[in-house]
């Protein structure tokens, strides 16, 4: 079974070194893989591993801040992706560049919700939704194959891959409309 990524944040670092000096000393012995994993998650105020998990897979990334300046190479190329886009947000056509096809991707992404499994026609449908030129499966596939998406073997379940979106991704996030 494949793990996904989950961010750990402490807000203060100081605590979080204080509850694991604490905690260590308190054992004989190093504890186990998950044993440290539920002293990491009490250290910032969770019961244990999984419930942190949990709170961290139904969290949405908060909206992204101001967009950092770009390069005229940067700007002509986003320009260009976003004229892939409708007025709703809908990938119209399949850039040619493949670096624009990969920001294309990393949008789409952004989309799936993070921490479900989606069956092969749950995932369909949702790309079916954002897109206009009737080739889901194309979609579907290169996402898997850029490793933005996971699937078992046989196909039959998808799950979105967590990873930090490339800032430039970000930029032209910020400019295409939500899609429905």
């Amino acid at each position: 079974m494949s793990r996904t990524p989950i961010a750990f944040h402490a807000d203060d670092i100081s605590n979080l070194s204080r509850v694991l000096r604490r905690e260590l000393a308190e054992r004989a012995e190093i504890p186990s893989h998950l044993e440290f994993l539920n002293i990491l998650a009490r250290a910032i105020g969770h019961g244990n591993f999984q419930e942190f998990r949990t709170s961290a897979l139904q969290t949405t990334p908060a909206e992204p801040g101001p967009a950092p300046a770009m390069e005229p190479a940067e700007k002509r190329r986003m320009e260009r992706l976003l004229r892939c886009f409708d007025g709703e947000g809908r990938l119209e056509r399949w850039p040619k560049k493949r670096s624009e096809q990969v920001l294309a991707l990393w949008i789409l992404w952004a989309r799936v919700p993070a921490g479900q499994t989606y069956s092969e026609a749950e995932i369909g449908g949702k790309l079916r939704e954002w897109h206009t030129f009737h080739d889901h499966a194309l979609l579907r596939r290169e996402l898997c194959d850029l490793g933005l998406m996971q699937r078992t073997p046989d196909g039959s379940v998808y799950r979105r891959v967590e990873r930090e979106m490339p800032a430039e991704a970000l930029a032209v996030a910020r400019r295409v409309p939500k899609a429905a």
